[in-house]
């Protein structure tokens, strides 16, 4: 190997020059060094001192020397270590442990901690170890207290109490108890835990109480929503169910109820069955369990609801299977005067058999069936004569029977119906008679007559529906219409034929009149219909005499036509005075044609006729007539913010009353309300005077300069000019509205003719014409009475509402009212009359006179041919009731109401004699009655019956004494009869139930036979060698006959019990052993169906082949819903069908067949049913 030459001389160099050191390097974080060291370089040998730093010690001193020009250690082994502080002390009930180091040295770090149930006493739980050795005092641990504890309301501490305000420290345990009839709601104990709280909160006593209980197929008393400890209940169970342990009370203890109240299921206890007996005694099977079947067969006359004599008994949860395990079989044979079609058929309890008697017979009341009873057929099958009623025997004119049957029996109706165009008395097309004692009922009466005619543009005065001959009918046309004849009303007679007219109106029209040649009529026409108007104008400069235009009505032209006058026309005077009233304006001296003047009336007076008069060529037309208004207006209304300035009562027609407003108020609306005929004109309003609106200017106000100003102030006047117009308008503002309207269009008011002259009215001659909204009150002639308004109205041109004055019908005679008559009149001229048909006056007023105890409500008033609601005569009140002796009413009243009843009672002992109840009759009471002795004497005897206890002298009402039969006598019926009102009511009967000899069996002997047996007893029988017994050993006395005897056979060839077979039985109960020969019936249950024989046969010692009971099929709710099916013809929930059977489905609502039509029609088969489908 080569080596390079400058690698060589380097080693020379350093084995021949000794190299410096530098500074002393730094050891470990532990060391320092000692000294300054300055200087770049240090020569061979320098030595280093170190020292250890603050929590470092060292066991001597620690030199480095410069050794050929590295620092090298003198002593390795020397470094510093860490100092050590020793154990760092113990706490007690506390520990540390090292969290920060392995060792206690320099930089080790212990916290401390407290056992469980104890705190540190501080906030520092640690020391550090450190240059001085351990930090911090050794943390101290103190016991943990939690906060005392009190006893709880109803309750005490039982364990661990301390004085009231002592603490209570780690671990201690505080036991609670309640006090008697309360419990602890929360722990029976708490304990004072580690972290200084309780364990749990402090419990409470409560009140130990049970909830209602819940007992199914039971009920309980008392009832209430809780019971405190020792609260009792008695619980009773539904028909079927009993207390599951002995008794049927439960006491409330400790939250629960002890026993528990349960209901279970009741065992079916020994059937009494009535008429029949168990066919077997069955000892030792009572009280039976569900699902156990007996044997039982009927009396004689009896049978089972299957119809056999002989049936099972099946206990099911509800009890015996059969309510009513044996019912009467009644034997229709024959029916006593009366046809028979059902002989020796038999019939059920509860079924009917309709029967027909001959004419003349009847059962009992009437009637038609047969009910099979208990006890027999009810009523006996037996018609007896009867009254009877023949068609024959009456004859209906006009009319005929509806029923083909031609006898009646006594109280049996029969409809008859009158022929088209006829009606009853009572007005019904058809009328029922029955068959009296005395005969038919009435006889029958068919009249003639007309339904209620149907108007045309009229109005029928009647409000029957139906009209008897040679009736009339009065109609009246509607306004603008008339008859042909040209009346406005009219009459038709019911004839045979019908009605003599129709009561038709048309239109009315009126002919254009004729018209002199010096006048112009405007339109022309040759009709005109009801309204309208016809003016005129004079020719040739002529002046107008009347009216310028005439309207036509339903009465025809009015007013009167105009003419035309060549000459001068005169002047009149000033105008007449007016009775009750005064012209409105200043009167002049002299008057011009055509002026019009205008007439007011006094207070208290009302206007009839038009308030306006005219000049016509020196004349005036007619004055109108102030009457009297009697009708006042009743009080001021109030007004709201408002008050009446000056008030006068009464208030008359005419009266005026001012009203004003509050301060800040203003008023809106006229000042004054006046009295109209009995009724005050509209109220103004009292508006607050800052909330009145104001009224936007129109722009018509331009012209008047205030273009400017948008909004006006409530009240303000503002006049303005329309263009073209000289003179101004005016409108104020009246709360946000201008009042009139502000406009300029001319406003066209239409004016009407003068008014007509309505016919019957007062005369009513004017020719002023009147403006729209212008009305005119119209007064009726005397004798006479306005219809259809009383005023007229200016409207359109025309008059509109247009009353009619007609004549004032009087009544007749008026009705008679209950317990009242009519005043009779009072002069003898009237007296006279009193026998002949009298009228009264339209307006007349009557009075009725009350009978005594009575008295009237109020009087009747004739309008228009009728009278007013009838009043009545009301009943006054009764004192208290009369007294009785013995008796008494209770609650008795001060006074009580006609009508009114009460009710008497008697005292002890007696009785009411007559009806118990009294009635208030106007001031006097009906007969009361009378308070009788009701006890009972002499005690019957009955046969074969004696009284239970002592006999007693007397009894009273409403007493019982109970009789108990002899030996061998059995009671039917009640065994009590009861006193009632002096009389005995009941009779208990005994029947003999005992039995005598025991029927004879061949080849056996009687042990110990007697010659009378009680029921119940047995007889006993022993068969003779070589002979065996079949059956049972023993008869029974039941019901005063023997129990089925056994038989005494041959025991060869005998055979065992029959074999059982699903799903049916025998109809017997089965036996030990069967005599060779025995036959055996089967049955099957419901929807089963029997294959084979019903019987099999006892030979050689075995049965014969059994039958089978096929399965019945089950349809349910749940195969249906998963097929998507319902049935078809059926509603059940579910069907059972024997096999064989046809079952009918169809799709449920919204969906469809997913498998074939045929497979909808399904056969049962041995319990087995294919579904269809549907989806």
């Amino acid at each position: 190997m080569r080596c390079p030459a400058k690698f060589v001389w380097l080693i020379l160099w350093t084995v021949c020059v000794a190299e410096d050191c530098r500074e002393p390097p730094p050891r470990k974080e532990t060391e320092i060094v000692s000294g300054s060291w300055t200087e770049q370089t240090y020569p061979e040998g320098t030595q280093a001192t170190y020292k250890c730093r603050p929590g470092y010690r060292t066991l001597g001193s620690i030199v480095m020397v410069c050794k050929d020009g590295k620092w090298v250690s003198l002593h390795p082994s020397r470094i510093c270590r860490k100092k050590p502080c020793g154990h760092p002390g113990d706490t007690s009930f506390g520990s540390f442990h090292l969290a920060v180091g392995t060792q206690f040295e320099y930089g080790a770090k212990v916290v401390y901690t407290c056992d469980e149930g104890y705190q540190m006493l501080g906030e520092i739980n640690f020391r550090e170890c450190d240059t001085n050795g351990w930090t911090n005092n050794i943390p101290l641990c103190e016991v943990v207290k939690c906060l005392p504890v009190t006893e709880p309301e109803n309750g005490r501490i039982v364990s661990g109490a301390l004085e009231p305000d002592q603490e209570y420290t780690y671990g201690q345990v505080v036991q609670f108890q309640c006090n008697a009839g309360y419990s602890l709601d929360g722990p029976k104990q708490i304990h004072c835990s580690a972290g200084g709280v309780w364990s749990g909160d402090k419990p409470k006593c409560v009140e130990i109480t049970c909830d209602p209980p819940h007992i199914p197929n039971g009920f309980y008393t008392p009832e209430s929503n809780r019971y405190r400890t020792g609260d009792r209940i008695t619980y009773h169970c539904k028909e079927g169910f009993y207390p599951e342990i002995q008794g049927n009370v439960a006491r409330c203890t400790g939250n629960h109820w002890s026993p528990a109240p349960r209901c279970t299921l009741k065992p079916c206890s020994r059937p009494v069955i009535k008429h029949g007996r168990l066919y077997y005694d069955y000892s030792g099977y009572f009280p039976a369990n569900v699902g156990q079947y007996f044997y039982y067969y009927c009396d004689h006359n009896f049978v089972t609801p299957s119809r056999r004599s002989g049936d099972y008994l099946t206990c099911k949860r509800n009890g015996w299977s059969a309510e009513v395990p044996c019912l009467r079989q009644c034997i229709f044979d024959y029916l006593e005067h009366g046809h028979n079609s059902y002989s020796a058929k038999k019939y059920l309890q509860g079924e009917t058999v309709r029967v027909q008697c001959y004419p003349g017979y009847s059962l009992p009341d009437n009637q038609d069936t047969l009910l099979c009873t208990e006890n027999g057929w009810s009523p006996p099958p037996k018609c007896i004569l009867v009254k009877t009623c023949a068609k024959s025997d009456i004859e209906i004119e006009n009319g005929f029977f509806s029923e083909n049957i031609f006898t009646y029996p006594l109280n049996k109706q029969t409809q008859y119906k009158c022929k088209p165009g006829y009606v009853t008395a009572d007005g019904a097309t058809s009328g029922l008679i029955t068959c009296l004692q005395s005969g038919w009922s009435a006889r029958p009466v068919c009249i003639k007559s007309c339904d209620a005619p149907v108007p045309e543009n009229a109005r029928i005065k009647s409000d029957g529906t139906w009209f008897k001959l040679n009736d009339t009918v009065d109609y009246e046309c509607q306004q603008g219409f008339e008859s042909r004849n040209g009346d406005t009303a009219g009459s038709i007679v019911c004839g045979e034929d019908g009605w003599s007219d129709k009561p038709a109106c048309y239109e009315r029209e009126c002919i254009t009149p004729g018209i002199k040649s010096y006048l112009d009529a405007e339109p022309k026409h040759n009709k005109f219909k009801v309204g309208g108007v016809l003016k005129f104008h004079c020719r040739e400069r002529r002046v107008m005499l009347g009216a310028d235009s005439v309207q036509c009505y339903h009465f025809g032209w009015s007013p009167n036509l105009p003419t035309c006058k060549a000459g001068q026309v005169k002047s009149c005077a000033p105008p007449p005075q007016l009775l009750n009233g005064e012209v409105k304006e200043t009167q002049k001296g002299e008057y011009q044609h055509s002026e019009v003047v205008e007439y007011v009336c006094n207070p208290r007076f009302l206007m009839k006729g038009s308030h306006k008069i005219q000049c016509v060529d020196g004349e005036w037309t007619t004055l109108p007539v102030c009457i009297e208004e009697e009708r006042t207006c009743g009080d001021i209304p109030d007004l709201d913010h408002g008050y009446v300035r000056h008030s006068a009562p009464p208030y008359h027609h005419g009266d005026s009353v001012e009203f004003g407003c509050n301060a800040s108020f203003s008023l809106v609306g006229p000042r004054s309300i006046t009295c109209i005929s009995g009724k005050w004109t509209q109220l103004p309003q009292c508006f607050a005077t800052d909330k009145l609106k104001k009224c936007k200017a129109s722009k018509i106000f331009a012209s008047e300069g205030n273009l400017l100003k948008t909004e006006f102030d409530h009240n303000t006047n503002q006049s303005y000019k329309c263009r073209g117009k000289s003179e101004s308008k005016y409108s104020v503002c009246i709360n946000g509205v201008w009042d009139p309207r502000v406009s300029c269009k001319e406003e066209v008011l239409n004016s009407c003719p003068p008014p007509p002259q309505i016919p019957n009215a007062q005369d009513m001659t004017t020719t002023v014409n009147y403006k729209d909204g212008e009305k005119i009150s119209i007064l009726c002639q005397e004798n006479y009475i306005i219809q259809d308004g009383e005023e007229i109205v200016c409207k359109d041109g025309r008059w509109q509402s247009v009353p009619r004055c007609v004549e004032k019908i009087p009544c007749s005679e008026p009705p008679e009212i209950d317990h009242g008559t009519i005043q009779s009149p009072g002069s003898a001229e009237e007296r006279r009359e009193m026998f002949e048909p009298k009228k009264y006056a339209h307006g007349t007023r009557l009075s009725y006179t009350c009978e005594d105890g009575f008295e009237i409500s109020e009087e009747i008033i004739c309008h228009m041919g009728k009278w007013s609601s009838l009043p009545q005569c009301v009943g006054r009140p009764c004192a208290p009731p009369p007294e009785i002796q013995n008796g008494a009413v209770a609650q008795e009243k001060d006074s009580y109401l006609y009508g009114e009843e009460v009710t008497y009672s008697c005292d002890e002992g007696f009785g009411i004699d007559g009806p118990a109840s009294i009635r208030c009759l106007g001031e006097k009471w009906s007969h009361p009655p009378e308070c009788i002795n009701t006890d009972c004497f002499d005690l019957p005897t009955f046969n074969d019956a004696v009284v239970i206890g002592p006999k007693k002298p007397s009894y009273k009402s409403g007493e019982q004494v109970t009789f108990k039969c002899l030996q061998y006598f059995q009671l039917e019926g009640p065994n009590t009869i009861r006193c009632i009102k002096s009389r005995w009511i009941g009779k208990p009967a005994c029947r003999d139930v005992s039995c005598v000899n025991p029927p004879s069996v061949e080849n056996a002997v009687i042990l110990d036979k007697r010659s009378r047996y009680q029921p119940g007893e047995r007889a006993r029988y022993e068969c003779i060698e070589p002979y065996a017994l079949y059956g049972d050993v023993e008869v029974m006395c039941f019901n005063g006959s023997w129990t089925k005897p056994p038989q005494c056979k041959d025991s060869k060839g005998k055979c065992g019990p029959p074999p059982p077979i699903d799903n049916g039985d025998t109809t017997s109960f089965p036996l030990p052993v069967y005599p060779p020969g025995t036959v055996v019936e089967y049955q099957c249950q419901s929807y089963y169906e029997l294959e084979g024989s019903s019987s099999i046969k006892c030979e050689n010692g075995q049965w014969s082949e059994p039958p089978k009971c096929l399965d019945a099929c089950v349809v349910s709710e749940e195969m249906m819903r998963k097929h998507n099916i319902e049935l078809k013809w059926r509603r059940d929930k579910k069907l059972y069908s024997r096999t064989d059977d046809t079952i009918e489905f169809r799709c449920r609502q919204g969906y469809y067949r997913r498998t074939p039509l045929h497979t909808f029609r399904v056969t049962c088969q041995q319990g087995k049913v294919a579904y269809p489908t549907c989806g």
